[in-house]
């Protein structure tokens, strides 16, 4: 593609009025002094435009449209004319590379439509106007580069030559076979590296196999399908796979591996208030009579390390998404996010080649849920950061989405005859890949060779998705739903063309970003804001109508049969025609060895846990990153939209302290609430991944327990993020950690309704690998019967009793503690005890639904220490603190193990009846004692040390610096 300079066309360059703030020219200043650049950096946005049109139709364009007369300003350069610039100044400008999607100008495309003008081509950018003393413009490039852009992506042009992109030559994609008969195993090999399909030699052989008993070679757009189908983001093959672990009790077999653990113990359980599990996109469940929740938590992870900000973007939007292709269709009420990146105070030169700074990362990933959410009006309601050294290779993005539907709509099946209908964006090359993408490890080269597999996503659009296809559901219109998730239209087509045992596709239908494209390009492409539906023929053209009312673009491609083969044309020329059930069933089963062993070493010394003083130990976890307020984060968020919080993020009279869980009130005119917290626990996972894994869960569970939660109305998901299962002691950490799920939720009588796995996240550089240390996050979603029961973490004034419930071990292997005081982990991490921990989350769902309890904050990063710190500081009220009165076993004088250990299953109750709440917890054998009672003075009062609330409290708000 070539460009042309900015005097071809018309330039708009808006830019904040004198006397208004500029906080997109205040932030590149700062982020280019960190780049080493000292200037002072003006902000604008530009915006290109075709030749052709006039100056009347320019300057209407700006007045009503392209920029706010009160508060910016616009200045317009005509086509042969250069912008004016003061002297010294140097103006950068960071637009996208070709092919990559530009949102912004498609929405001033649409605009300016809608008022009558008809551009024929429009660029955006970026600009920023530099000046400094001894500036050169490949200084500021290079810097621009490291911090105002990601060449993933973007690029930085300096000066006023913008490129204007050609659009690519229109071309016929044309069928195009890949020789595979006599390739040898080596071949076959180079051959899924070379295309990225990510298959292995014996899937390869499998294929290889299949094609010589048809007597001919596969295409490319069938290669592709059987690739992105068979991958491991998309199939979970180590987790449907045989695995054989080797432990030090002898051997255990798993046939398969999910079934007999998370999948298994669901059946178990079978909760039949659980609508639909693990066969949707999302797992719904019974909120009352006439409605279900569906909860649905996706990662993005390697995307997001190459593009923080679309990459994140595009994952919340993608499970989203998922939402809505839950039955025929969830209206999405509420988001949530965890992160977790590696140390913020990295800079460029100390992160290995390849990755960006954790702290670049984790700001772009926070800016891209929270501009995708904010936009659709998608409450963003719970979450959590973590912050840990094995994740600056390999940084984490967790995006859940839970929705709201009539029970009536949790059934679908695709039929024969019914006709495929495309709706949303349109299809590009960005995204190709990205499910086999997924299922590599990242390297140093991965920002150059796997661009394309980021997507960019496009919220306004998914937002009129959202609301014609729950116009379209009520209308009944619809008779299956999902959306194009990884592997785009192959998986989506694929999945529902099982429902009806066939379908033929016509790509020629399909609407293009541009032209270009082949036809496996088409296929596979994973551009973003689309679905696809089964819609009877009688109701087509009432469905089409619904969506063209929203600014929808409907698409018929295609039509559903009972053939049982798949069939993908371009016009009259076949591309592909796959056997449905080779495509989902002939997948070869994998059989692996794996390995555990207790884990050895030494721990340290008792006195190592003494390094901090216990008052200097609670400043500085209330400090520590994965502890400290995440405030700055949570209030870019538009928590409120939708009018159904009934608790928020933040709590207590200032609205700045910790709350458990988010509480929606999701029905008008109900008394339910649903419930929603999370749990992870990473510091464990490289000792022990079985006490790793149930730590999780119970602290997800003690989270929506500790604000009103019913632990028989909750349900759990879970999201594996694991290094790479070839190697033995990886998969059998990641069997003890399923197995883990499996023994928790059947004690705890908790399902599991919805899961997903990310596997293969290393960092390789030359023959050296990284893995992140084995991880599982634990969502969980409870209902309260009464929205009047929920109470809240902060205490709520002087002259009650608190109370401790459960008990305290000497468990400080992997602690934050240890991590603040600079003294190794240790092997002595937290192990929970199920029969134990399911009394404890009964007991103290009882005291809360018996009313007794003014306050209930869980116990977990810190232990009781941080725990009674944000009690006292989130409710403004003291509190005299005496540790040695807790449950305990250990040596009774141990007052680092007593106030910092993270042992799992304990909560604190703030109550005015005291008595009451012992005799209730004592009787479900809960062993508990009071701890503390608060008071009128301004202070945490412990052995030894008093801390002022606001000490405390400062030290939490400042602790993450972004």
């Amino acid at each position: 593609m070539t460009g042309q300079a900015t005097r071809g066309y018309w330039a708009v360059e808006v830019r904040p009025a004198p006397g208004v703030g500029d906080p997109m020219g205040s932030e590149a200043t700062e982020s280019l002094a960190r780049q080493g650049l000292a200037v002072t950096v003006a902000s604008a946005r530009t915006v290109l435009l075709s030749p052709a049109l006039g100056p009347d139709h320019v300057e209407a364009a700006v007045a009503e449209l392209l920029a706010d007369p009160t508060a910016e300003v616009a200045r317009i350069t005509a086509p042969g004319d250069a912008p004016e610039r003061s002297d010294g100044t140097l103006a950068l400008h960071v637009c996208p590379l070709p092919g990559v999607t530009d949102n912004l100008a498609a929405a001033v495309r649409e605009a300016l439509q809608l008022i009558g003008i008809e551009p024929r081509r429009i660029t955006t950018a970026r600009t920023y106007l530099l000046q400094g003393k001894g500036l050169t413009a490949e200084q500021a490039v290079a810097a621009a580069l490291r911090g105002l852009a990601n060449d993933t992506i973007e690029q930085v042009v300096a000066g006023d030559e913008l490129p204007f992109h050609n659009t690519p030559e229109p071309r016929r994609p044309v069928r195009v076979e890949v020789p595979l008969r006599d390739l040898d195993d080596e071949a076959l090999q180079r051959l899924s590296r070379d295309r990225t399909l990510a298959l292995t030699v014996e899937e390869m052989r499998t294929i290889q196999g299949h094609f010589r008993e048809m007597d001919r070679a596969p295409t490319d757009l069938e290669l592709e399908t059987l690739a992105q189908t068979w991958s491991e983001h998309c199939k979970h093959k180590t987790f449907r796979g045989e695995v054989i672990l080797e432990g030090p009790d002898g051997t255990t077999t798993y046939r398969n591996l999910l079934k007999e653990t998370v999948f298994g113990v669901t059946d178990k359980l079978a909760a039949p208030w659980c609508l639909s599990v693990f066969r949707d996109n999302a797992g719904v469940i019974e909120f009352d009579d006439q409605w279900g929740l569906s909860f649905k938590v996706e990662t993005h992870n390697h995307p997001s390390a190459l593009e923080p900000y679309g990459g994140a973007g595009t994952g919340i939007g993608g499970v989203i998404r998922d939402t809505l292709g839950t039955g025929r269709g969830a209206w999405p009420i509420a988001s949530t996010d965890v992160f977790m990146v590696g140390p913020l105070d990295l800079g460029p030169d100390e992160t290995p080649r390849g990755t960006l700074p954790p702290r670049r990362v984790l700001n772009g990933v926070i800016a891209g849920v929270r501009d995708y959410g904010n936009r659709m009006g998608i409450p963003t309601v719970n979450g959590g950061v973590f912050i840990h050294e094995g994740y600056t290779q390999n940084p984490l993005v967790f995006c859940g989405s839970v929705g709201l539907m009539p029970r009536s709509f949790v059934e679908k099946k695709a039929e024969p005859g019914d006709v495929i209908l495309a709706v949303g964006g349109r299809t590009g090359r960005d995204g190709i890949h990205g499910a086999t993408f997924s299922s590599e490890a990242l390297h140093e080269d991965s920002e150059t060779v796997s661009a394309t597999a980021v997507q960019i996503g496009d919220p306004l659009t998914e937002k009129r998705v959202a609301d014609a296809l729950v116009r379209a559901r009520d209308a009944g219109c619809l008779r299956s739903v999902t959306d194009c998730g990884a592997g785009g239209f192959s998986s989506a087509v694929g999945e529902m063309a099982e429902e009806s045992r066939g379908a033929e596709v016509d790509l020629e239908s399909a609407p293009l970003k541009y032209p270009g494209l082949d036809g496996w390009e088409i296929w596979v492409s994973e551009a973003q804001e689309r679905m696809v539906f089964a819609v009877p023929p009688e109701r087509l053209e009432e469905c089409v109508g619904l969506f063209k009312a929203e600014g929808v673009e409907p698409t018929v491609i295609g039509t559903f049969t009972d053939s049982g083969r798949l069939v993908v044309r371009y016009g009259d020329t076949v591309l592909g025609d796959l056997d449905l059930e080779f495509l989902h069933d002939g997948l070869p089963r994998q059989s692996r060895r794996a390995v555990w062993a207790e884990p050895a070493g030494e721990e340290p010394a008792a006195e190592a846990d003494a390094v901090l003083a216990p008052a200097d130990a609670i400043l500085a976890l209330l400090a520590s990153p994965d502890i400290a307020s995440k405030e700055q984060i949570i209030r870019r968020y538009d928590h409120e939209v939708q009018g159904m919080s009934a608790l928020k993020p933040l709590v207590g009279p200032h609205h700045d302290a910790p709350g458990d869980a988010a509480a929606l009130t999701p029905v008008p005119g109900s008394r339910k609430a649903c419930l929603i917290g999370c749990g992870a626990a990473p510091r464990y996972g490289t000792i022990d991944a079985w006490a790793m894994a149930s730590c999780a869960i119970d602290e997800a569970m003690r989270n929506v327990i500790a604000c009103g939660g019913d632990p028989a109305r909750t349900a759990l998901l879970d999201n594996f993020a694991w290094g790479d299962c070839d190697k033995p002691e990886q998969l059998g950490a990641l069997a003890r950690a399923a197995q883990a799920c499996h023994d928790v939720a059947l004690a705890y009588g908790t399902p599991f309704v919805s899961g997903k796995d990310s596997l293969n996240n290393e960092y390789r550089v030359g023959d050296e690998t990284i893995p992140i240390p084995p991880t599982l996050l634990v969502t969980a979603l409870s209902i309260a019967q009464d929205v009047g029961h929920l109470v809240s973490m902060d205490l709520k004034g002087p002259g009650h009793s608190l109370v401790l419930a459960g008990v305290t071990r000497r468990q400080l292997g992997g602690s934050h503690l240890r991590l603040v005081s600079g003294v190794p982990a240790g092997l002595s991490v937290p192990r929970l005890v199920p029969e134990e921990g399911r009394a404890v989350l009964h007991a103290v769902a009882e005291v809360i639904g018996e009313r007794l309890a003014l306050a209930c904050h869980d116990l977990s990063e810190g232990g009781l220490g941080v725990a009674a710190a944000e009690m006292a500081f989130g409710g403004d009220t003291g509190l005299e603190l005496d540790p040695s009165a807790a449950p305990f076993e250990g040596d009774g004088d141990d007052l680092h193990a007593r106030l910092f250990s993270e042992s799992p299953s304990r909560f604190l109750i703030e109550t005015s009846d005291a008595n009451a709440v012992i005799a209730l917890l004592e009787r479900d054998g809960v062993p508990a004692a009071v701890v503390g009672n608060t008071t009128d003075g301004r202070a945490l009062d412990g052995p030894g040390y008093s801390l002022a609330l606001d000490a405390m409290k400062s030290a939490w708000l400042g602790g993450l610096h972004l």
